[in-house]
């Protein structure tokens, strides 16, 4: 008997995402060229970044722990809630005030700190709420709904942000986060909460932790994929703000052929979701896939920006393709390999390794992108993570693997 996988829990917390996920890609575009439109400077834009990522990288360690006693629920609602509210704020200060580069830095932060709660408990829950045997199809559809929707929302955002500006485009941002919280309440789900053997308070804590620094040691898989992958999302956080200057002061180049640079790429991971979802790669062949997809992925950096805009196109679209397969296999892999009551605190480490590396990075890039040609820094930024991909990946595939193929028991 095949299970079910669009029961009511899935539906509400696929739909909620869409919400947050269509604001998210709205405010998020304004953001990128409200900062670099103000200032002009890509180190600028580079420590906001970095300040947005300094909560996701302390955070986790404090919280993880207590969400792994607790019932995870609460904080994601009251997540998309307090979030909501923020960018409600951001935005109607933006209808009235001038904009402050130290105002937005340190609200940047607030904002940051409310979003590492969400994806903390977001991904803590989301593996619950799956049926047994539809973990890959549910993370296809969860890794698929964001792409899709930023092949409607990003040509609309780039005419969005030019006529009614990037204040009524946070408001947007924050009603739909309200809206999410609101269809996330109706979620169903019977959560106890886990008692100490340990006592409470300070102890516990440490102990908790220390039982997942011993679990990660042990794991060599887990910590490659979490080395490489660290790399590369820092690089391609970090080197945002270089495609948008590029984009910006580039002969011939504007916003709307920057926002479709991006829709090429997401469009490809649409068609790669629809893909994943009815037809799943035999369990032997997805290390091999997913190791040539991170290798490809790092080529395409090392060339795109000397490219004519056409290749452009469609180089990011077939790494969009590739990239949401491997993306998917590997989510479903890792946290299916991970056990349950372990699940907050490991995905806490995995989100500090990833906030550390893009803060570092970010800035590095940043310094880059002062001094450098901006084509020049997005290949360095290859040459880089692919180096970093061949001693992780490929150096402990042994280890890798087996994270790979245990996804299938």
């Amino acid at each position: 008997m095949q299970t079910k996988l669009w029961n009511r829990n899935f539906t509400l917390l696929i739909a909620a995402t869409g919400l947050g996920a269509i604001g998210g890609i709205a405010g998020g575009f304004a953001m990128s060229f409200l900062v670099f439109d103000e200032t002009g400077s890509t180190m600028a834009s580079a420590l906001v970044l970095a300040a947005q990522l300094i909560p996701g990288f302390l955070l986790p360690l404090v919280i993880a722990p207590w969400m792994d006693r607790m019932p995870r629920k609460p904080f994601l609602v009251g997540g998309d809630v307090l979030n909501g509210i923020m960018y409600l704020l951001l935005g109607l200060y933006l209808l009235r005030g001038a904009f402050s580069y130290v105002g937005y830095l340190a609200f940047s932060l607030v904002l940051a700190t409310l979003s590492s709660f969400d994806e903390l408990a977001y991904n803590s829950i989301f593996p619950m709420l799956l049926p047994e045997g539809t973990q890959q199809k549910g993370y296809a559809v969860a890794s698929t709904l964001y792409p899709v929707l930023r092949v409607v929302m990003l040509p609309l955002s780039a005419v969005l942000l030019d006529a009614v500006g990037a204040a009524w485009l946070l408001v947007g941002q924050g009603g739909l986060s309200l809206c999410a919280a609101a269809v996330e309440s109706g979620i169903r789900i019977q959560e106890q909460r886990r008692p100490s053997e340990e006592g409470s308070g300070l102890k516990t804590w440490w102990a908790d932790v220390k039982e997942a620094i011993q679990y990660l040691r042990r794991e060599k898989g887990l910590m490659n994929i979490y080395g490489y992958m660290a790399v590369a999302n820092g690089v391609g956080s970090g080197y945002s703000p270089i495609l948008v200057a590029f984009f910006r002061t580039f002969p011939g180049m504007t916003a709307t052929m920057y926002s479709l640079l991006s829709l090429a790429e997401f469009l490809g991971r649409s068609l790669g979701g629809m893909v994943q979802y009815r037809t799943e790669i035999p369990e032997k062949k997805k290390y091999g896939f997913a190791f040539l997809v991170y290798m490809l992925y790092e080529t395409v950096d090392l060339f795109l920006l000397w490219l004519p805009y056409p290749l452009m196109l469609v180089s990011r679209g077939l790494c969009g393709f590739l990239g949401i397969n491997s993306a998917t296999m590997r989510q479903a892999a890792v946290q299916r390999y991970i056990p349950d009551r372990l699940r907050a605190r490991v995905n806490a480490f995995e989100s500090m390794l990833y906030t550390g590396a893009a803060a570092v990075l970010s800035l590095v890039i940043g310094a880059l992108g002062e001094v450098l040609d901006y084509r020049l820094c997005v290949s360095l930024c290859g040459g880089f993570s692919m180096a970093v991909c061949l001693a992780t990946i490929w150096r402990g595939r042994k280890y890798v693997r087996a994270v790979y193929e245990r996804s299938g028991e």
